[in-house]
This record gives structure tokens, C-alpha cells and sequence, in this order.
């Protein structure tokens, strides 16, 4: 492995990890909140965590098949009974998956998409990051994850695509002042509001 594939394995781990934490933090009675995703509550973000680890896992391992060759669709998730002991299970083995040297090596695929191992490492990583932000104010706390982390996500989206290429992805860019924190400029631009849901941003 390369020195950045291994940092960026490692980034895995961390943004893994940090939603392992929120997600241990979720009672039965928040599933039904809303989220930044329109039209998507809790339980179906989570539920979409569970998919996108098992399709990145078997991405990383060149496992293609079902869960590699579509693209989820987040609101029609469901998340499982057994949610509590399967997202961990599936987070683990994401992280663990993409700790082989193979996995950033060659061409893979994820939501009906081929790429280079090592580019979709890196879209694995900002899917943990991206939603992990959701999860986060959902529960009406905020994503904690080093700067560098976000700032891998954040130039891999800068500059943001035409509208017209990110739609089904990403809304449009939500304008953002250049001195706000990293995570409110890493929101905005990949078409979240940073002000979700009260209408500020947090001092």
C-alpha cells in the first residue's frame, strides 16, 4: 500500500468509528426523526449506512455483485430488526475491508459505478462523513471527526460538478461564508444546509 492509501484506510476507520459512536447513541423512539436527507428519517439513513458498508466492503475486496451493481435509493431503506448488532458488523467490515493493500489496487465497483480502487476508497470515506453529518444533526449534535478527514472529502468534492452531473448525488451548493468551520463549508458544498434545522449556524 501506498502511504496515502494507508492514511486513507486509516481515515476509514476513524469515520467508522465516529459513526459507530452515534449510532450506539439512538433510541428506538428516534428513528422517526427527520433528517437534512428530504424525505428520509432516521431509521432509513441508517438503514442506508448499512447498504452503502456492505456494497464499499465488497467494493474493497472485488466482491462485485448485487450489492455493488445498483444504486440505493435512501428513502425507500429499511432498517432491519436487528439493526444494533448488523451496522456494527457492517462498519467493521467496511474498515477492515479497506485495510487490505488489494483494495486500493485495480478497478471496482459501487452503485453500478466502476473506478479505481483508490478513488472509490476515497468516495467510501465521504459517504461515512457526508452521512455521518446527517445522523449527527439529526440527533441535534454536531459530526466530530478530525479536520484532516474532512478536508480529504471536502477537496475530493471542490470544485462541485456542474448541477446537471450531480444530480441524484448532491443538491445544489448551498452558499457558505469562506471563514465558517470546515464541516458547515464541507456541508454546503455538497448541497446540504449547514443551518439544519433551526436556521443558523452553531456558534
Amino acid at each position: 500500500m501506498q502511504s496515502t492509501d494507508v492514511t486513507y484506510a486509516a481515515q476509514i476507520s476513524t469515520a467508522a468509528d465516529a459513526m459507530l459512536g452515534l449510532a450506539a447513541k439512538v433510541d428506538d423512539d428516534m428513528l422517526h426523526r427527520p433528517t437534512p436527507c428530504v424525505g428520509t428519517d432516521l431509521g432509513a439513513l441508517l438503514a442506508r449506512v448499512i447498504g452503502l458498508s456492505e456494497a464499499f466492503a465488497a467494493a474493497a475486496r472485488k466482491d462485485l455483485g448485487p450489492s455493488t451493481s445498483t444504486a440505493p435509493q435512501v428513502s425507500e431503506s429499511v432498517l432491519p430488526d436487528d439493526w444494533r448488532a448488523t451496522l456494527p458488523s457492517m462498519l467493521r467490515d467496511l474498515a477492515a475491508s479497506w485495510q487490505r493493500p488489494d483494495a486500493w489496487q485495480g478497478m471496482t465497483q459501487a452503485g453500478g459505478v466502476d473506478a479505481p480502487g483508490a478513488i472509490m476508497g476515497t468516495i467510501a470515506l465521504s459517504e461515512l462523513v457526508l452521512h455521518g453529518w446527517d445522523v449527527a444533526r439529526s440527533m441535534g449534535v454536531d459530526l466530530e471527526l478530525p479536520d484532516g478527514i474532512l478536508q480529504v472529502v471536502y477537496d475530493f468534492h471542490h470544485p462541485p460538478q456542474p448541477q446537471s452531473e450531480r444530480e441524484g448525488m448532491f443538491g445544489p451548493v448551498v452558499e457558505v461564508p469562506e471563514d465558517a468551520r470546515l464541516v458547515d463549508r464541507l456541508a454546503g458544498l455538497t448541497g446540504r444546509d449547514p443551518f439544519w434545522p433551526h436556521g443558523t449556524l452553531e456558534e
